[in-house]
């Protein structure tokens, strides 16, 4: 993209920060965010975005600028547990004001999840028209918050001819911030923690990581319509979380503990037909972004990944290795 005034909101996170500070340098860019991290929002600044203080839960948009030609919204007030209403409020009030106050734009993209679906087997592939419901026990207000906003993502889309879409995405990763879900699992085995898994199997995901994040967004924005388009946004390998830990303390040596019952972090494995008649294939394989993501977050264990690496010639620079 080129020539572009695009606005990003949730400007340090995981998905938000990459793709702005990747097309900082072709468009104009903004990012909003709260920016409590100091140190991130100077990074977007030195790439060549603009940064503007923005709380969804209190802020308005005023000082903003309206003639954006593209929106990536995916800031999100995930709640405490406890305050489903605030949580419902926060996010459908605060993707409302931005559907609004950027209602002339050429594409709109809501970065949703795959929280929101009912849960079903943990064979089952996901896809667009399943049942909705969302369960996170490990956060129950968190399928609230992306519901919410996705109701209003449609209604405004249609109302304001704002063509959008809505991308429930799986578990995004990479050398930003904490390095997303797969980073933080590592941080506990480092830390001893024991890992929770079920009794029998596994649970499975689609692990995304952030250069196929980066590229995908601009074929996602020219993706969208009215009324809104919603596509499941995940990598295209099913990937065992069981096998995923064991692969990092191959790659690391740090052993990894596995707790086997009856409670742990449910995960979704997609079906990727529409997105790939959307957008296309992947990019980046598994066990190249994991290695790339973890020699580039923990220097001290950077050697001994290469040489895992190159002993399974696993090829860290090139795609789908």
């Amino acid at each position: 993209m080129q020539g572009k005034k695009i606005l990003v909101t949730g400007g340090t996170g995981q998905v938000a920060r990459p793709v702005a500070e990747a097309l900082a340098a072709d468009n104009e860019v903004w990012c909003l965010g709260r920016f409590t991290d100091p140190t991130a929002r100077k990074k977007l600044e030195e790439s060549g975005a603009h940064t503007f203080i923005w709380d969804m839960a209190t802020d308005d948009l005023e000082g903003l600028p309206r003639d954006f030609t593209h929106v990536l919204h995916s800031a999100v007030h995930r709640g405490d547990r406890r305050d489903f209403e605030d949580t419902a409020r926060i996010n459908a009030a605060g993707t409302a004001r931005l559907m609004t106050h950027c209602s002339a734009a050429e594409a709109f993209l809501y970065v949703s999840s795959g929280v929101v679906y009912n849960r079903a087997d943990g064979t089952h592939r996901y896809r667009e028209g399943d049942p909705l419901g969302g369960a996170a026990p490990w956060l129950p207000t968190y399928p609230v918050a992306k519901l919410s906003a996705e109701g209003v993502v449609r209604g405004l889309a249609e109302a304001r001819a704002l063509p959008s879409v809505i991308a429930r995405l799986n578990i995004a990763y990479g050398p930003y911030g904490h390095g997303g879900v797969p980073m933080i699992l590592f941080n506990e085995m480092r830390e001893g923690k024991p890992c929770a898994v079920p009794r029998e199997g596994q649970n499975y995901c689609n692990l995304l990581h952030t250069d196929d994040v980066v590229r995908q967004v601009p074929l996602l924005w020219e993706a969208a319509r009215t009324p809104a388009r919603v596509v499941n946004w995940g990598g295209d390998e099913e990937v065992g979380i069981t096998d995923l830990l064991e692969y990092m303390s191959a790659l690391t040596g740090v052993p990894v503990r596995l707790d086997r019952n009856d409670f742990s972090r449910e995960t979704a494995i997609f079906d990727h037909s529409l997105r790939r008649d959307l957008i296309g294939d992947c990019t980046i394989g598994w066990k190249a972004g994991i290695a790339r993501t973890m020699a580039e977050l923990f220097e001290e264990y950077r050697e001994r990944i290469h040489d895992y690496a190159d002993g399974r010639q696993i090829m860290l620079d090139s795609d789908r290795g």
